[in-house]
């Protein structure tokens, strides 16, 4: 049988560092140079997000128009492509917008 008792006692004038918070800075588990503070910053330009809006929206008009018959031709299942490319293009450029 194992033997029960006071559990671990921590040696006199040393204090426990259970509980207590220490800033992985300060501690130097971390360390900060200005090259990764500037990446962490970045973020996309304005054109970015006016490209990925654009994008789907133009897939959106292009499968309704297809859907009315106003684009040049009969409805045809080559526009929802197109306007399935617009969609995803959109998508995948909002993936990487910052």
């Amino acid at each position: 049988m194992a033997k029960r008792g006071p559990g671990r006692v921590s040696q006199p004038g040393k204090s426990s560092r259970v509980g207590k918070y220490t800033d992985p800075v300060a501690s130097g588990r971390i360390t900060v140079t200005p090259e990764s503070v500037t990446k962490a910053h970045e973020s996309s330009p304005r054109w970015f997000g006016i490209a990925i809006l654009a994008a789907m929206i133009v897939g959106a008009l292009v499968i309704m128009l297809n859907y009315f018959q106003a684009l040049p031709g009969a409805a045809s299942p080559w526009y929802l492509l197109v306007g399935l490319v617009f969609i995803m293009t959109g998508f995948a450029g909002a993936t990487r917008y910052k």
